[in-house]
């Protein structure tokens, strides 16, 4: 994160935010931020929200890109829990710029541990956090 310009902007059990700038070294052949950077924004954003709870491992990502950035664009990742487990849980990181929608990353994790899940938490998207 540090040689990338990343920072942490917020962290909680099974959220945060991670924020950097696109700089030139960040840039495809396009002119565009390189993919590669802004997974690993999102990325960043996946691994400090899931080990907030204790030690997880990724099992699965995906991403999707939607809109090209330029130069000192600043961009954050917004990490949220969408389901946990015992065993694994998954999140939901929105990567935006300028109140848009950059790209949409998904992610599934492996909680080392496996410790139980307090009562009333389970699918924070149904309301049940």
């Amino acid at each position: 994160m540090e040689a990338l310009g990343l920072k942490v902007l917020h962290l909680a059990p099974g959220e945060a935010v991670v924020a950097g700038e696109v700089r030139a070294e960040h840039l495809n052949l396009h002119g565009t931020a390189h993919g590669g950077f802004l997974y690993a924004l999102a990325d960043s954003a996946f691994a400090l929200a899931s080990n907030a709870r204790g030690p997880a491992v990724a099992l699965s990502c995906r991403m999707d890109y939607f809109r090209p950035l330029s130069v000192g664009a600043r961009v954050e990742a917004r990490a949220v829990e969408v389901n946990l487990s015992r065993r694994t849980a998954t999140y939901r990181v929105e990567v935006v710029s300028e109140g848009k929608l950059v790209a949409l990353f998904t992610g599934t994790v492996f909680r080392l541990g496996g410790e139980d899940v307090p009562a009333g938490v389970g699918n924070p998207s149904q309301g049940e956090a």
